[in-house]
């Protein structure tokens, strides 16, 4: 996967709860499109579970394969029994900005750490199967100025890639950043170039030539 790609994310919180042995596991899945609303994410369940054994936890913050947003926790549970598996979960889902939050009340019975793999692991799986996902498309912010004649070309374009105008200022000629798939980014700026004659040129909002 290039980093224009599109990928799925949470569309809709998802819970799962079973029993094992006793204990009482509870999955939470959510939408956090960042690791510090990961974390927020994290502190709301265990502020909700306060008084449960454990709440351990793993987050994929950005993309599905970008490990830099990764993390996870085993909460207290016996070293790679919990975090770790279901981070493997969230990473073998394909699905990027979730975060999972496991709250086991422990019923008195131990599991053993290969229950534990199982258990935190499983849930995780379980939660995944009723997750509602939508797509989540890569958009590029370009700015371009033209002249006024050439606002009806720049829109026409910009429809072609379904894009989209995100602020405009009309001074001596029209400054405009325009938004739109970053899959089609080339696409637009190499028309804009061509159909205008080399007068328009698009950049990059933060000044780079895309």
């Amino acid at each position: 996967m290039s980093a224009a790609d599109p990928y799925m994310v949470p569309a809709a919180p998802a819970v799962f709860e079973e029993e094992i042995k006793k204990s009482h596991f509870i999955t939470y899945l959510a939408h956090t499109p960042s690791v510090e609303q990961a974390k927020a994410f994290v502190q709301q369940i265990k502020d909700k579970h306060h008084d449960a054994r454990h709440n351990c936890w793993a987050f994929v913050a950005g993309r599905p394969e970008d490990s830099m947003q990764w993390g996870f926790s085993d909460d207290g549970e016996p070293s790679g029994t919990a975090g770790k598996p279901i981070l493997a979960q969230l990473t073998g889902s394909g699905v990027g900005e979730i975060t999972a939050v496991v709250t086991r009340y422990s019923g008195g019975i131990k599991l053993g750490t290969g229950g534990l793999v199982k258990a935190y692991g499983g849930g995780v799986q379980q939660a995944l199967t009723v997750l509602q996902t939508k797509e989540k498309i890569i958009t590029s912010e370009l700015a371009l100025c033209c002249e006024y004649n050439q606002v009806s070309l720049v829109e026409t374009l910009l429809a072609e890639v379904a894009g989209q105008q995100v602020h405009a200022d009309y001074g001596q000629q029209v400054t405009m950043v325009v938004a739109l798939d970053r899959r089609l980014e080339a696409e637009f700026c190499a028309k804009l170039v061509n159909r205008s004659g080399g007068q328009i040129v698009a950049k990059a909002v933060d000044g780079d030539a895309p």
